[in-house]
């Protein structure tokens, strides 16, 4: 449902909104979908408000053609999920927003940390919802077609939006893929599962006060089938000589079964019934995961995100990092091993942006500019080796 961004460990200022260049074929395709939409349902004064300031992005085709994708390890997703300073951050909007987040939890049923931990993942807690004008965001990536029966459907429940009055056409920003508001709705989303819970006859997720965002953020997981007081999930301990092929979603027990085989959660709290998966490479951390774990996976269908809204929001509670070491990624580089290599290239002039361990673009940015600076092949990819020529 999101569009899955959850980026990088520390609040940073939003860039520009996007400014419309004039494009002859946009201009075309949209009188186009007007008569479609038309069709729909929506009407004219619906169309000429929602168009009258829209038109082509160039910059959201870019993004589209050019997401970068990184294929996180579990480490690094968590070192950024929840991060000191999110962490920090989140529990003073737990705090702040004690008294809603409560009130929502006694209406839908779904756990106040969880519901926080995904507005801490989907916008920083508020700070990161998206400037881009959802209209041309959407009309844009319809336009130009590499998707264009999903953006174009997106565009019409856009547009329902704005007919039902919800918000105003210059109000509706998000993401440049068309996800708005403080947990990242897309229009569809919005249309299923949104509520006003106000009660000021909009249900607005875009404003600063969160409400309204959270509550339809709980309405989405109790529709998904969320029970009341199940943890997420747990990390566990697993006995010496443990049968790993027990390991694997879908390979669930009950609580007692797995109490029986010798493992114990690491907070000494009591088990729950669910898998067990493995989440270094190949071994430790081992994470327990119940029927809500599946529930967080309809909102973003990405186990590590899913990972990450339940770690967080379990840090949100007051309680600690994963105690288990990840031990050396597919490298063989520990995360002291990659902190390092950051720190040595910041010192020889090559900034990483700081040295959490996480090998992100700027870190693979300054490892190839070191590369090339010393002659060596130019891969931007970590390595043993490298650490020890920086030595």
């Amino acid at each position: 449902m999101s569009s899955g961004r959850s980026g990088g460990g520390g609040y940073r200022a939003p860039d520009p909104a996007p400014r419309p260049v004039p494009n002859a074929g946009w201009d075309a395709w949209v009188d186009g979908f007007k008569g479609r939409a038309a069709a729909r349902g929506i009407s004219q004064g619906t169309l000429d408000a929602a168009f009258r300031g829209a038109g082509f992005l160039p910059e959201v085709i870019e993004k589209d053609r050019n997401q970068t994708e990184f294929n996180r390890t579990l480490e690094d997703y968590l070192n950024i999920a929840a991060s000191d300073e999110r962490v920090s951050l989140g529990r003073q909007k737990f705090a702040q927003y004690q008294g809603t987040l409560q009130a929502i939890e006694a209406r839908y049923g779904v756990d106040a940390q969880v519901v926080a931990a995904i507005w801490g993942l989907e916008s920083f807690f508020g700070t990161r919802r998206g400037n881009v004008p959802v209209v041309s965001a959407l009309s844009t990536l319809a336009y130009e077609g590499r998707r264009a029966e999903f953006f174009e459907g997106q565009l019409t429940a856009a547009l329902k939006i704005l007919q039902a009055g919800d918000v105003s056409p210059g109000a509706m920003t998000g993401s440049w893929a068309g996800a708005m508001g403080h947990t990242q709705f897309i229009p569809t989303s919005y249309l299923a599962f949104a509520v006003d819970f106000t009660g000021d006859g909009r249900r607005d997720i875009w404003s600063e006060d969160p409400t309204d965002a959270l509550a339809s953020t709980a309405a989405y997981l109790a529709k998904s089938g969320w029970t009341h007081g199940l943890p997420w999930g747990m990390e566990v301990t697993l006995p010496g000589g443990f049968n790993s092929g027990l390991l694997g979603r879908g390979k669930g027990r009950s609580a007692a079964e797995w109490q029986g085989l010798g493992v114990r959660s690491a907070d000494g709290r009591a088990l729950a019934g669910g898998s067990i998966i493995a989440g270094g490479n190949g071994g430790a951390p081992y994470f327990l995961l119940t029927q809500n774990f599946a529930v967080i996976l309809r909102y973003n269908n990405a186990q590590n995100y899913a990972i990450g809204v339940g770690h967080l929001s379990d840090r949100l509670m007051g309680r600690g990092a994963v105690q288990a070491s990840f031990g050396p990624d597919a490298s063989g580089m520990t995360k002291a091993d990659r902190q390092e290599l950051q720190r040595l290239l910041t010192a020889k002039g090559f900034d990483t942006g700081g040295s959490d361990g996480v090998m992100g673009a700027k870190t693979k940015a300054a490892i190839s500019a070191y590369q090339a600076s010393v002659g060596v092949p130019v891969t931007g990819e970590p390595s043993l080796e490298l650490l020890r020529r920086l030595r």
